[in-house]
């Protein structure tokens, strides 16, 4: 995952919510924390989607869909292609370095470590 410095989030949130906005979406929320800012939008049809920013720069997409009737879900049919280590405890953090979303953070190697 791309380390997303505190200097670039208030950057990051604010491309997405011009593309958001392009969209037709409309705004609900925006938290302009500096180290956790979070944005949130409904779309025309009814999702709730949200950008937030959380510890160590790590980057979380959600959406919420509208009412739905309960339906089963077929399993996938393709295994994932993000590695986690079956062992691990805690939730990995972002350590791949870009020139500039992780511009000014400290302790990130390039390439990832």
């Amino acid at each position: 995952m791309t380390v997303v410095s505190p200097q670039r989030r208030g950057s990051l949130l604010g491309v997405v919510d011009r593309f958001w906005r392009k969209s037709g979406y409309r705004v609900t929320a925006i938290n302009s924390h500096v180290d956790a800012p979070a944005i949130f939008v409904k779309t025309q049809d009814g999702f709730q989607v949200s950008l937030t920013v959380a510890d160590k720069g790590q980057v979380h997409f959600d959406v919420d869909s509208p009412c739905v009737h309960r339906s089963e879900v077929a399993d996938s049919t393709t295994p994932p292609t993000a590695f986690l280590d079956p062992e691990a405890r805690l939730i990995p953090r972002p350590n791949i370095h870009s020139d500039f979303w992780s511009a000014g953070a400290p302790g990130v190697e390039a390439g990832g470590s």
